[in-house]
């Protein structure tokens, strides 16, 4: 493990621990946090060496973290597995157990976001981990302009949804305040039609010819910020949440009793 891996990885644990004093019991880390946004470049050789293994340092060390500080924390990496390579995140409990793995289903590939050079599409499914604080589902990025995988976890029993990021613009491009707006709209809506809580988690900073807009966030389940992360600063956001507000706002407006599976059957065509 190289010394800048090393000291990313150091410096999101001070963060941990700081978010941890301030009364945060769920923590998510920002996509692919231990690296610069490696996909960015065509091919990069070197991109390997942060691959690892599910039991790998990385999610040992939060793991260690987590037990710790009796917090659950959601985890990005770079995983490998038998020759593929994934965007994964692990879910590890306030015991320091890891409950599960999630690979990202949805993979980007436009300029300077070139991911399937990089990672495998999963094959796996969406997944809802329950923990002593809430229900919560990690989906990854580009997932979170996919209704589908927000609703199935709605379904599945998740109270939370939350998304680790890595999003931004080409340095220079004059389109952020629109392109900023879509995506902070699209996952308010996932909030609202199924009624969970919504964070958001990106990173911030200019890397090479990608500018991160930052803005993390953390909504309820009709889509009302509760707190909102500054554009271009790194910071701990931390947000108190009501999630018996869910079902009430499920059951009010009807938004799962009322639906017609048998007519979607055209979604499920290739």
């Amino acid at each position: 493990m190289g010394k800048a891996r090393e000291a990313n990885i150091e410096k999101a644990v001070s963060l941990v621990k700081k978010a941890a004093e301030k009364g945060a019991k769920i923590i998510c880390l920002p996509e692919l946090f231990s690296s610069l946004y490696f996909p960015q470049n065509e091919k990069d050789e070197n991109a390997k060496n942060f691959a690892e293994p599910q039991n790998g340092p990385i999610v040992k060390r939060m793991a260690l973290l987590a037990k710790e500080l009796s917090v659950v924390l959601i985890v990005p990496f770079y995983e490998k597995e038998y020759g593929k390579y994934y965007n994964s995140v692990s879910v590890v409990d306030e015991s320091g157990k890891i409950l599960g793995t999630y690979r990202k289903m949805h993979i980007p590939h436009d300029h300077l976001f070139y991911e399937k050079n990089y990672f495998n599409e999963a094959n796996g499914d969406y997944l809802v981990f329950k923990t002593k604080y809430a229900k919560i589902s990690p989906l990854i990025c580009f997932d979170q302009w996919f209704p589908e995988a927000a609703r199935i976890c709605a379904l599945k029993g998740a109270e939370i949804i939350l998304y680790p990021t890595a999003i931004g613009l080409i340095a220079g491009e004059k389109t952020e305040e629109n392109w900023r707006d879509a995506w902070e709209t699209v996952q308010r809506g996932h909030a609202i039609s199924n009624s969970v809580h919504v964070a958001a988690v990106n990173r911030v900073g200019k890397e090479g010819n990608l500018k991160f807009w930052g803005s993390s966030f953390v909504c309820d389940s009709f889509g009302k910020i509760i707190k909102k992360a500054s554009l271009k600063e790194e910071e701990i956001l931390i947000a108190d949440v009501d999630l018996s507000n869910n079902e009430r706002i499920r059951e009010g407006w009807g938004f799962f009793r009322n639906r017609r599976p048998k007519s979607y059957e055209t979604i499920m065509k290739n």
